[in-house]
């Protein structure tokens, strides 16, 4: 029972994960099908985006104080039923509304999960097998994504992409109705952290809000740099207030745990460089190695497989053996080395050669660092605030994939926009550009391992990890 429970965790998990990808390769079908233009097709992402990392941390803290089965519940059941009204949908406004209300819903169920899954299995060497299966849900999602979302759209439509979470969505709550045990926190009748509820989802969506736009407004432009001034201040503000509050929403006695910090910071910078990459594989292969949709989304397929063997049934051997900051900063740094492999591809490039070895070792690496990251993150967390912790290390997660997609999305499209303008031939401009972007990945990659070595580099750490 133990065991069917986690898997209905898991499943919702990967489907609300890979929606932020599912719908990307759908993306110029719904543009002409919708007529939205470039700057606002944008939106039908971005805003399922915002909502998504706003309001993980609230949701989160809400399961530690009303209940986790609930807010999973709720969480479970609007997201299905804006899957099913984002499939309807007639116009551009009410795509964008719904895929808000999507995320919110993605926000709610994803957040209590982790937190669910280290109260199901207390033992350790369970405990760590139950996060290696969670983990691959986060590692593999968007990239199953990819796949699902080329093979909907070009056998069906772009609404399959949206359709398809339906009967997942209602099997799973049937399921989790019934399967999850009732759990109830000291609810909200002894005072809820109103004002810092506001300020960190209003300064968080406020960030992820302009990071998205500063891929068209510039980092240097006056409205990025003040939206961004003003999103910092909010979070500042939640700061403070956190440490004066009664019942604080985000409790900071947690980043006393040197743990759970370090494995947040990691967690940004290895976010940034993967996400980013895999918004940048699918425009080389696209638009230089000139693949369709459906070949697109299968030429993902290595890295998620790679993924499932690593986290599935390496992960937790690796990491009781050697400890979990060998075997996170070892992941990484294979990722680091296919992201440099990358960063030398060609205009006239092949995909046996030049991409597929690179997404394999990615795989291998990625499978073995998610979940050793994963179990840090919620390393010596108290019972009270296993909810919070979850939903901090997925806002982290979100904040990075945000803050990798623009940074090298904008750095690609600048060295493009430069040699095209010298007269340079497109596809050598472009190709140009994502090696850049490769680049670039690989430097906050290098990060995250020089990170995961100086923050968890003492052996009580490393008990408290494999424990």
């Amino acid at each position: 029972m133990r065991a069917l429970t986690l898997a209905v965790l898991c499943a919702v998990s990967l489907m609300v994960v890979l929606d932020g990808s599912i719908v990307a390769v759908a993306l110029p079908a719904i543009q002409n099908d919708l007529g939205f233009t470039p700057s606002t097709l944008a939106w039908v992402v971005n805003a399922y985006l915002i909502a998504f990392a706003g309001l993980l941390l609230l949701s989160g803290r809400l399961g530690d104080l009303i209940g986790r089965k609930r807010v999973f519940l709720a969480g479970l059941g609007l997201f299905t039923l804006a899957s099913l009204l984002c499939g309807i949908a007639q116009d551009q406004a009410q795509l964008i509304v719904f895929r808000f209300l999507q995320g919110a819903g993605g926000a709610l169920a994803s957040a209590v999960v982790l937190g669910m899954i280290t109260t199901l299995y207390p033992e350790p060497r369970a405990r760590a097998k139950a996060i290696g299966v969670y983990s691959f849900t986060q590692a593999a999602g968007s990239s199953i994504g990819l796949i699902a979302g080329g093979t909907l759209t070009q056998l069906l439509d772009w609404h399959w992409t949206f359709f398809v979470n339906l009967p997942i969505g209602a099997i799973a709550l049937v399921l989790a109705v019934r399967l999850l045990a009732d759990d109830r926190g000291p609810g909200l009748r002894g005072g809820t952290d109103v004002t810092g509820a506001g300020l960190v989802t209003g300064g968080l969506m406020l960030l992820v809000y302009t990071i998205v736009k500063a891929e068209e407004y510039t980092w240097a432009d006056a409205r990025t740099l003040g939206l961004l001034a003003v999103s910092l201040l909010l979070l500042a503000g939640f700061v403070l207030r956190q440490a004066k509050a009664r019942q604080p929403l985000l409790p900071l006695r947690i980043f006393r745990l040197r743990a759970v910090s370090g494995a947040n910071v990691v967690m940004v910078l290895m976010v940034a460089g993967l996400f980013g990459f895999q918004f940048i594989t699918a425009l080389y292969l696209q638009r230089v190695l000139e693949l369709d949709a459906l070949s697109t989304g299968f030429a993902f397929l290595p890295a998620p497989l790679s993924i499932a063997v690593m986290s599935l049934v390496f992960a937790e051997r690796l990491n009781h053996r050697f400890g979990a900051r060998t075997v996170l900063v070892t992941g990484l740094s294979l990722v680091t080395l296919a992201l440099g492999f990358l960063a030398t591809v060609e205009a006239d490039g092949n995909y046996t050669t030049d991409v597929l070895p690179a997404l394999v070792l990615m795989g291998i690496g990625f499978g073995a660092a998610m979940p050793a990251l994963m179990g840090q993150a919620m390393s010596g967390v108290a019972p009270a605030d296993t909810g919070v912790a979850s939903g901090l290390i997925n806002t982290t997660q979100q904040i990075g994939a945000a803050i990798g997609t623009a940074v090298l999305a904008t750095a690609a499209a600048s060295r493009t926009g430069s040699l095209l303008a010298e007269g340079t031939a497109i596809p050598e401009a472009l190709t140009s550009g994502y090696r850049t972007a490769y680049a670039l990945s690989a430097g906050l990659l290098a990060l995250a391992v020089f990170s995961a070595t100086v923050f968890l580099r003492t052996r009580k750490v490393q008990e408290a990890i494999v424990a």
